[in-house]
This record gives structure tokens, C-alpha cells and sequence, in this order.
């Protein structure tokens, strides 16, 4: 009898629903199905493939809700934000298409004759996605290795795999040929890994723990495969003391609780001046008392449940009861529901100061200067994101030039927009996705000399 993923509902542990878990030999028949798909892909007018990506977006687009109810049910997001996320797909797919007849190469001047550069599809593109945003960053890969003429496999997580499911439905609705994108729910030690050492897959995008993302790389040598990672963060939050501190302080709680804070983004490291901490934690205690955590489908609910019983307990182990600091309420009963908290009066290297929680966990540690900031904020393997907050233009400026860090926000939580390049710098991954490049990604450059020589 074949396998299958049981999927709950993380805020009441109801089955949600059970989906076959791929094997070794289906991972191996959908490779052979993507690359059949993918040579007449490549082949098409680039016109005709940026028709049926938009064709894809609007698809998607009829379906945002299904899409927003189908997530909130089993990875327990708010339905706001699930809203957000099928919508997010569609605009990548949308801005992808925009790339299909713009992907270029170059003209080089040389002597002797003529020489260009061509952009050419890797193939068939491996994507295994998290859990913390399935369609989204499932999307960020997907759009762009399409738009340039390659064939995808998805694998989601195990515990997320129904919009993966029912976005590859849509696909062959909007008219995509069959093959092209394919869904492999299953586990990672099984369908990952035999996604991974397949030497039918030309490229592995990766999103998820610094740990696994290790062993992917390494797999991945043995072939020289090529490979995207976009992997953990212990991202800073800088409050300068010439900072806005009410608009900072305003903006902190939900820059490390969104998505209950399963977010490599989050601003999980408070670094506040020394000479406003006292008043800014006066601020941001009633801020983090007042967030609604709940049933994510109530549409005044602000933070939702941990994905699983193995993350609430994670999270659980970070913070003992005798650390002090600010803590939210959270419901009781069924459900993995974790409260909002901040800790102060922790070791800067401390576990939950320096190791990634990766749910609704943040502390709060005093700086003397700027240097100290500096200091603080790059004392980690990570470098994903962060956040700057002063009025000092010149010193947005340093800071941002001195943390060690992928994608930075002045006066601003903001850390991803399908427009612009993201990905991490350290600990934190390897390549960027989305942006004006995203497409290039997911090609080979081939350089063609012609003599013009008599």
C-alpha cells in the first residue's frame, strides 16, 4: 500500500487531508515526462510562452480565494495573508512573462569577427519549498525558470502540499503543456532527495534550514549541479536613538510575528540604543499585549498557530518560564498556539539571541554606539535581512554598507518585492532570486564567436 502525508490543520490538529508521498521511481518518471515537455517548451515562440504565463496568472487569479482557504486550512495562515500569497503568485507569473521576450544576450566587441552571447534553458529546474510560505516562494522560483524555457518539478513540504497540488490543476487549465509543471508531494529524505541526486535535474532551488540546505549543496557536487539556497537568518532590527522611536516601536511586533513569525525575515533581534531602550520597551509592551492571536480564518485575527506540534515544542524550548520579558496572550486548547514574546535581560549570546526560533520570539538587547549596532547585528552566521531605524540619512547610509546582510530596510520592515533581488549573504544562501535577473537563473550562457575574416 503506497505512502501518504497526512495533512492537519494547525489550528484545531484536524486532518485536513491525506495525499499519496512520492517514491524514487515517481520522481524518476517525472523527470523523464519534464524533460520531454521542456524540449518543445524551449522550442516555442517566446511570444506563445509569455501568452500562456499570463494566461496562468489570470487563471490563478480566478482562484485567489480557493487558493487563500485551501492555505489557511492547512498551514494555519491568517486569511489576509493568504490572500496576499495567491496573489503574489499570480504577479509573478505576470512579471516573469514580462521577461520571456527580453531575456537577451549580449554583442560583444572583439577583433577578427562577430561574438554574442546566448541565454539557453538548463533543462529540468528541482524546487523543493517550505512550509512557512508554500505558494509564494514555490512561485518565485517556478515563474522565472518557466518564463525561460524549463520544466519544473515542485516538491512541497510535507506538511503543505495542497495549493502546490491545486496550482499545477490550474496550470493545465490555463493551457500549459503536460509535464511542464509538475507537483511531487512527499518526504524529503524520499522524493527530495532522489529530486536532488537526479542527474535529469540541471538545477535545485532550495528553500528552507541552513542544516538541510548543507546537505542539498553537498549532494549537489557530486554532479555540479547548480543550486539556489535561500536558507536561515537571525535578522536585526537597529532603533538609533534619533530614530522615530513611537513609529519603531509601532512597527516591531509584527515585523517578527508575521506568519507567527516562521518567517527567515523576521526581525527576531531587537537592537535598541541604550539611551531610548527603557522608553521603547515602555512603547512596544502594549503593542505586543494587544495582538489578536486566533482562529486565522476571523478576519481581525493578526497571528495565527506554529505549522506543528514539532515546531511549537522547538519554540517551547527557547524560552523557559523564568527569562523574563513581554509576553501576548495565545488561545488554550487544541491547536499549536504559541504567544508573542519579547525577552530582555538575555545574553547576546545566548541561544535565543543568536540561533534561529523561527516562531513568535524576539529579544531585545542594548547598544552603546553605532559601531556597537554594527557589532551586534553582524555577530551571527546569518545575514538575510534587517532593518534601520534613524532620522540620519548619513548614517542609513554606513549602516546599511556595514551590515553584513541580503536585503536591508530603512525605516521599513519590508524585505521581499518580486521587482527586486533577494537572498542572503553568510549562513543565509547562496544566489538571489526574484528581481530584473530571476529569469538569467535559470540559464546558461553560451558564447558564440563568428569570423568575419576573408
Amino acid at each position: 500500500m503506497p505512502h501518504h502525508l497526512l495533512v492537519l490543520n494547525p489550528a484545531t490538529e484536524d486532518v485536513v487531508a491525506t495525499v499519496p508521498a512520492a517514491t524514487a521511481q515517481d520522481v524518476d518518471a517525472a523527470v523523464a515526462r519534464a524533460a520531454a515537455a521542456q524540449r518543445g517548451w524551449a522550442a516555442a515562440a517566446p511570444a506563445d510562452r509569455a501568452r500562456l504565463l499570463r494566461r496562468f496568472a489570470v487563471v490563478v487569479d480566478d482562484h485567489i480565494e480557493e487558493l487563500a482557504q485551501l492555505e489557511v486550512r492547512e498551514a494555519g495562515h491568517t486569511v489576509g495573508n493568504a490572500r496576499w500569497e495567491a496573489g503574489n503568485v499570480r504577479d509573478l507569473l505576470d512579471f516573469a512573462a514580462g521577461g520571456v521576450e527580453r531575456l537577451s544576450g549580449r554583442q560583444i566587441p572583439v577583433p577578427g569577427g562577430l561574438d554574442v552571447t546566448l541565454l539557453e534553458p538548463l533543462g529540468v529546474v528541482g524546487v523543493i519549498a517550505p512550509w512557512n510560505f508554500p505558494m509564494p516562494i514555490a512561485a518565485w522560483a517556478t515563474a522565472p525558470a518557466l518564463a525561460a524555457g524549463n520544466a519544473v518539478i515542485l516538491k512541497p513540504a510535507e506538511t503543505t502540499p495542497l495549493t502546490a497540488l491545486r496550482l499545477a490543476e490550474l496550470a493545465l487549465e490555463a493551457g500549459l503543456p503536460g509535464g511542464l509543471f509538475q507537483v511531487l508531494p512527499g518526504e524529503g529524505a524520499v522524493a527530495g532527495d532522489a529530486l536532488v541526486v537526479h542527474p535529469g535535474v540541471a538545477k535545485i532551488v532550495f528553500t528552507g534550514s541552513t542544516k538541510v540546505g548543507k546537505a542539498i549543496m553537498a549532494k549537489c557536487a557530486d554532479q555540479v549541479k547548480r543550486v539556489t539556497l535561500e536558507l536561515g537568518g537571525k535578522s536585526p532590527n537597529i532603533v538609533f536613538a534619533d530614530a522615530d522611536i513611537e513609529a519603531a516601536a509601532a512597527a516591531a511586533p509584527m515585523s517578527f510575528l508575521d506568519n507567527s513569525g516562521q518567517d527567515c525575515c523576521a526581525r527576531s533581534r531587537i537592537l535598541v540604543q541604550r539611551s531610548v531602550y527603557d522608553r521603547f520597551l515602555e512603547l512596544l509592551t502594549p503593542a505586543i499585549e494587544e495582538i489578536v492571536v486566533g482562529d486565522p480564518a476571523d478576519e481581525r485575527t493578526r497571528m495565527g498557530p506554529l505549522i506543528s506540534r514539532a515546531q511549537l515544542e522547538r519554540v517551547r524550548s527557547y524560552v523557559p518560564d523564568s527569562l523574563p520579558g513581554i509576553r501576548g496572550k495565545a488561545p488554550e486548547g487544541p491547536g499549536f498556539w504559541f504567544p508573542p514574546t519579547v525577552l530582555t535581560d538575555v545574553a547576546e549570546d545566548a541561544p535565543c539571541a543568536v540561533e534561529e526560533i523561527f516562531g513568535p520570539v524576539a529579544v531585545v538587547l542594548p547598544f552603546e554606539d553605532e559601531d556597537d549596532a554594527i557589532r551586534l547585528a553582524n555577530a551571527t552566521p546569518y545575514g538575510l535581512s534587517g532593518s534601520i531605524w534613524t532620522r540620519d540619512v548619513s548614517r542609513a547610509l554606513r549602516a546599511s554598507r556595514a551590515v553584513r546582510a541580503g536585503n536591508l530596510s530603512v525605516n521599513s520592515h519590508s524585505s521581499v518585492r518580486y521587482w527586486t533581488p533577494f537572498g542572503g549573504y553568510k549562513q543565509s544562501g547562496l544566489g538571489r532570486e526574484l528581481g530584473p535577473d530571476a529569469l538569467t537563473a535559470f540559464t546558461e550562457t553560451k558564447n558564440v564567436f563568428i569570423s568575419t575574416e576573408a
